[in-house]
């Protein structure tokens, strides 16, 4: 089984490679800027994602992990932010980069008969519109959307898509306040990835399995 889980240099990311390398799992990470043995990869940037499949040379991939992700909107006010640029840049990041990343790794997962999880938000359902964090929320229900449409197209294949939450989480981007710490989400996350298959395809689902309201 190899893993690949993108935005690996921080975070929930970082947590993630870390916990399927300490079960023998043969599992990579990718960042903009990478460190170590992190492998480069600006998910915005088709040239960058050319180069990450040359380097992986057709290798299979079991899980496709697409967790890159920005919150640029962050304290933004109604009256005065939320700026073009900023809408720009999250679109590109959290739903360009999550189906150039998919579409150029497609071969390895085919070749793996593998899946594919997006870390995606509960701020990202229609269902739960609590106001503010527009460009998050937009964005995130885009990534919904798109891998909802993603499971369609490749269930043929055997090629499973998930679309998770992984919780308000004690990182960079969810602050002291957050309610879980990045142990907690990896666990569940693991566990919903391991449980994914194609009679699950398409599933909205929180870390603790929780399934979450389009």
């Amino acid at each position: 089984m190899t893993i690949l889980i993108t935005g690996a240099n921080r975070g929930i990311g970082a947590a993630l490679l870390a916990q399927y390398r300490a079960t023998g799992t043969v599992a990579f990470g990718t960042a903009r800027r990478p460190a170590g043995d992190l492998l480069p990869l600006d998910v915005t940037d088709t040239d960058s994602q050319h180069a990450l499949a040359r380097r992986l040379n057709g290798l299979p991939i079991s899980l496709l992990v697409c967790n890159a992700g920005i919150y640029p909107d962050k304290g933004q006010t109604l009256e005065a932010g939320y700026g073009p640029a900023l809408w720009a840049q999250g679109f590109a990041t959290n739903v360009t980069g999550v189906f150039l990343t998919i579409q150029t790794l497609l071969p390895n997962l085919r070749a793996a008969h593998g899946k594919i999880a997006i870390i995606a938000s509960a701020m990202g359902s229609d269902a739960r519109a609590p106001g503010g964090s527009y460009i998050y929320r937009a964005s995130k229900a885009a990534a919904l959307n798109l891998g909802r449409n993603l499971a369609a197209d490749l269930r043929g294949e055997g090629i499973a898509v998930g679309i998770y939450h992984p919780g308000w989480v004690k990182t960079e981007m969810g602050g002291p306040a957050a309610e879980i710490s990045t142990a907690q989400s990896v666990a569940g996350l693991a566990q919903r990835f391991a449980a994914l298959d194609v009679t699950t395809t398409g599933c909205f689902e929180s870390y603790d399995g929780t399934a979450i309201p389009f």
